[in-house]
């Protein structure tokens, strides 16, 4: 194996160990973005023990400290992507590598209720993806089971651990569902039958919570889902846990606000497409949306009102915004989606905050999402505008880890620059 590809794999390997050896860490000079005022031009982040504990233009380091020259860069908290199955998916095309979601024959209704399921469960923290997002200077991630009706439980991890259980963040975090076009497809071909079947299970759950005995009494009958679900949306119907439901289509999403309004349910909605036409119930009803920007053209029928200017727009009517890439293998071009929508209207400020402390204030994250002592230490470094999308990353922390810059990506580009030089070295004999 190549020296430099070993060095590489190792640094993979035993990151954890050797950014614990490294003590109190000085991020010095740069512009500090804290997300919760204005830049500090020359500030300083003090990190140790995995938290933040100084930030400031003044900040005393102490002796022995490792400094990082930060000046004529900047500095953020780690950007938190939305939308992802990040660990639950290696190759989208291979079977045995997906496990966000259950596969179940279309015509079994009752099987698309899966609020049981917790994707957890199958999150690989080997995963290749997970350094190829984190050098994009993503920290955290949701990750969300998919498919069926109501598709299950998600997760927020953060891109750092040996263990599943390391990276945990929150779980569960929020339960995933959708309406529209997809749910109509997996429940009798209407939106109407989507809608009256979700009603249905949430009128099961309720019931269940009035008392499981009296629940266990009318057994005889087929109930909408199985026990373990009804068990699961207990902390949806206490508003302990919102539902995310995926709707594009304007009066898809107006659905889901009636179906939260009467079921008193912390409803997000996730897509949102034509969200612009409805702003203003949106934001009536203080119902938070995650969405991307990169998106103009109507894949389908319930898109035909696709715009760039969607996440501007929806922050103009008072909405809360967050922004995903809404993708997993390149879920770095988070950056690129605020960059954009920057480009579209959006305030600069404002789409930092919408990937970085409105989706910590969303999933419920206290310690994310900002610069400021007593926060939770993730940090990234970049070496310019971190909203353009060739801005090169100098540093990432994770809980204070500072996170080698390798990937497998970034280890096959090197060994073919390497073996490059050496056919340029020793060409081929022409003859």
């Amino acid at each position: 194996m190549n020296r430099k590809i070993f060095a590489a794999a190792a640094l993979l390997v035993f990151a954890p160990a050797l950014a614990a050896a490294q003590g109190t860490v000085a991020i010095e000079g740069g512009t500090v973005h804290t997300m919760t005022g204005a830049a500090i031009e020359g500030g300083t982040v003090l990190i140790r023990d995995g938290r933040i504990v100084a930030v400031g233009q003044n900040v005393s380091v102490p002796a022995g400290a490792r400094r990082i020259d930060a000046r004529g860069k900047q500095v953020t908290p780690g950007f938190i992507e939305s939308g992802t199955q990040i660990g639950a998916v290696e190759v989208g095309a291979v079977a045995g590598s997906v496990d966000h979601t259950l596969i179940t024959p279309p015509d079994e209704v009752r099987m698309q209720i899966r609020a049981g399921f917790n994707i957890a469960d199958g999150i690989n923290p080997n995963s290749t993806v997970i350094p190829v997002t984190r050098i994009g200077g993503i920290t955290t991630a949701v990750s969300r089971p998919s498919g069926g009706l109501i598709s299950g439980q998600g997760v927020v991890l953060d891109l750092d651990g040996r263990t599943t259980r390391e990276m945990l963040v929150r779980s569960p975090v929020a339960m995933f569902a959708r309406v529209g076009e997809g749910a109509a497809q997996v429940t009798g071909g209407t939106r109407g039958a989507a809608t009256m079947r979700l009603r249905e299970v949430l009128e099961d759950a309720r019931a269940y919570a009035r008392g499981r005995a009296n629940f266990e009494r009318g057994a005889s009958r087929e109930y909408a889902a199985s026990r373990l679900d009804l068990d699961a949306l207990q902390g949806v119907l206490n508003r302990q846990m919102p539902m995310v439901i995926e709707a594009h289509r304007a009066s898809d999403i107006l659905t889901a606000i009636e179906l939260a309004r009467d079921y008193n349910l912390r409803l997000i909605i996730a897509g949102a497409t034509e969200a612009w036409m409805v702003a203003d119930d949106l934001a009536r009803e203080r119902v938070p949306v995650v969405v991307r920007v990169l998106e103009n053209l109507p894949g389908n029928f319930e898109r035909l009102g696709a715009r760039y200017e969607n996440a501007a727009l929806l922050r103009q009517a008072g909405v809360q915004v967050i922004l995903t890439s809404g993708d997993t293998h390149n879920a770095r071009n988070l950056r690129q989606e605020a960059g954009n929508a920057v480009a579209y209207g959006m305030p600069r400020d404002e789409a930092l905050r919408s990937v970085t402390l409105y989706p910590a204030q969303l999933w419920g994250l206290q310690d994310y999402g900002s610069l400021a002592a007593g926060k939770v230490a993730n940090v990234v470094v970049w070496d310019g505008d971190p909203l353009e999308i060739m801005t090169p990353v100098s540093n990432v922390f994770i809980r204070g880890r500072e996170i080698p810059l390798v990937s497998r990506q970034t280890q096959l580009r090197d060994r073919y620059l390497e073996l490059n030089e050496q056919t340029r070295a020793f060409p081929r004999a022409i003859p």
